[in-house]
């Protein structure tokens, strides 16, 4: 398993090994001693998972407040997708900044999103199949939202991106300059 840092402090691209043969494969997709050692210690307590019947189809830009701040770690068990994660620590040198992945089963790659963060995806093939372990439970209290289509944070989404597969929520969510300070830096 391998970890790496990526441009936006916090966030970590997560590639598992695969031992392959005529069977086809095992992966160890999940080791806790191992994601202490490079990422620090967090207690998952809710795995997620997600299906999307369009290609297109667009979900977040999701985070939970404190005291409910959820980390994720975020795969794609079928289909692939457009992973994006936005830094809203408002003390960070890239508060505002996006960086995204493509996540897909032959790529086997997995993204580490640290509370702070806002989270969402677009599915780039129909069918897509997303999986999120959280580090808190969810509390319809404290789920929050930043417009996908924010032109100040401005992410490059793929073409296929539909904005008629946003649910009504995602459609009504603010923009990050309308958003309350949720995350200083130093809590994270």
């Amino acid at each position: 398993m391998e970890f790496h840092a990526l441009e936006l402090p916090g966030l970590v691209e997560i590639s598992p090994r695969r031992i392959e043969d005529e069977r086809g494969y095992f992966s160890e997709t999940f080791r806790s001693d191992r994601f202490t050692d490079q990422v620090g210690s967090v207690a998952f307590v809710q795995d997620n998972e997600s299906l999307n019947v369009r290609a297109g189809t667009v979900r977040g830009l999701h985070f939970q407040s404190a005291p409910f701040s959820q980390g994720k770690l975020v795969r794609c068990l079928a289909g692939s997708i457009f992973d994006v994660a936005v830094d809203l620590r408002v003390d960070s040198p890239s508060f505002g900044r996006w960086l995204s992945l493509i996540l897909s089963p032959e790529n086997n790659k997995q993204l580490w999103v640290p509370a702070g963060f806002a989270h969402g995806f677009c599915t780039l093939e129909a069918n897509s199949i997303l999986s999120y372990r959280v580090t808190d439970y969810y509390s319809p209290e404290h789920d929050r939202g930043v417009a996908w289509d924010d032109p100040d944070i401005a992410i490059d989404w793929p073409s296929v991106a539909d904005a008629d597969t946003l649910s009504d929520r995602d459609r009504t969510q603010p923009r990050l300059a309308d958003l309350p300070p949720h995350f200083p830096m130093d809590d994270h």
